[in-house]
């Protein structure tokens, strides 16, 4: 499978030529070029190839687990109720404090490791859970080092502002200026973000916070992303887009109005379905909206222990499919192409380009449809990362 305008092109006897890491030839193998005669090659035995897959959302850093709140929710609490008694986010801050940066590492590579054995090659990874200074910087160290223990990309995230920690006692002014002042200053000296994120909603932070956090990113030449219109519309999609932002996130409740700021922006448009059936939101995300003007959509898992402890980027698309009526082709560009550009990474990976990384995935399928169709089952034959 090779990019085809908007669409995906499927290219049958296709041949893939690697050198130095990259992808020197993609396309037919009768057009194969003669100079690749005679190099070592690889019979895929008529197996499917696509690019190799990305996570573009995760919170994949973490200490322990929500389960109890899995159970509240299950008596009926609702994700709101849960937050403000306590829960939610706030509730996983204590374990990420408590954690040493090994800890840290160690909790993590088992989730890693389930959705490497699903063909990611690249994942986003967001921090969140420490909300002060060196417990924030502590989970992005961490992050860094799983691409040293694995073979994969991660591009890192500063999400400080995604929700008040307990010792603000409610002063949402104050912790945010902490984070423009303290926090991203000094992750971003550190070189330890791509990116910066925020929780744009009722329980986390209001547009003109948010606003501030981005202005200080700006400051510091880092692009952003945004949680946005999950619980409710803020505006929070159109206040992305105004900064130019890599993709707003979640976006069940996004307006028109949103959806054509995303789409003059370029921001893409991050469905997060594991949330979405995870805490039983019943307001879909307005997919038809996005097509209608252009946005480019992605999925990615939402890894995180609240509301979506999903490890598997093929279920995530088969829920897409079935929850949010997304075609094969849109699921497939969404875990690749788009998921690349939510990343700021759209000319480097994401298609069977020559000139891009040669990350790429060969799979035991009659039919790409069936990456998206079957439920628990990974046909994975051999994930294939920068030629290696």
């Amino acid at each position: 499978m090779a990019e085809s305008g908007e669409g995906i092109g499927r290219i049958e006897n296709g041949a893939l030529a690697v050198r130095d890491g990259r992808f020197a030839f993609a396309g037919p193998e009768a057009e194969l070029p003669a100079e690749f005669d005679g190099c070592e090659s690889f019979d895929g035995a008529g197996r499917w190839a696509t690019p190799g897959l990305v996570d573009c959302h995760t919170h994949l850093v973490y200490a322990g687990n929500r389960a109890r709140e899995f159970e509240m929710r299950l008596a009926g609490a609702s994700y709101e109720e849960v937050a403000r008694a306590g829960g939610g986010i706030v509730s996983s801050v204590r374990g990420v404090r408590e954690a040493s940066e090994d800890d840290l590492v160690a909790e993590s590579l088992p989730r890693l490791d389930a959705l490497i054995a699903e063909g990611v090659t690249t994942i986003e990874v967001k921090s969140g859970y420490g909300l002060d200074t060196d417990s924030e910087m502590k989970s992005l160290r961490a992050a860094g080092r799983l691409a040293e223990a694995r073979d994969v990309r991660v591009r890192r995230t500063f999400l400080g502002a995604h929700a008040l920690p307990p010792e603000a006692k409610g002063d949402k002014t104050a912790y945010i200026a902490r984070v423009c002042e303290e926090m991203l200053p000094a992750v971003a000296a550190a070189g330890l973000a791509d990116a910066v994120d925020g929780f744009c909603e009722g329980i986390a932070f209001s547009p003109d916070e948010i606003a501030k956090v981005f202005d200080a990113a700006r400051t510091h030449d880092l692009p952003v992303k945004l949680h946005a219109e999950q619980l409710s519309d803020l505006g929070g999609a159109a206040l992305a887009a105004s900064y130019g932002a890599l993709s707003a996130d979640h976006l069940e409740y996004l307006s028109e109005t949103g959806a054509k700021a995303m789409a003059a922006a370029g921001t893409v448009a991050v469905l997060l379905p594991g949330a979405f059936y995870f805490i039983r939101e019943t307001k879909l995300p307005p997919v038809d909206l996005l097509r209608r003007h252009g946005v480019p959509i992605a999925l990615a898992t939402d890894c995180n222990p609240g509301t979506s402890p999903l490890t598997s980027l093929l279920l995530t698309m088969n829920m897409a499919a079935t929850f949010f009526r997304m075609t094969v082709d849109e699921c497939l560009i969404a875990v690749t192409r788009n998921g690349a550009k939510a990343l700021g990474l759209g000319e480097e990976i994401g298609t069977l380009e020559a000139g891009k990384s040669a990350d790429f995935c060969l799979w035991d399928v009659e039919d790409p449809a069936e990456l998206v169709y079957r439920i628990g089952f990974n046909p994975l034959h051999k994930r294939i990362r920068g030629g290696r």
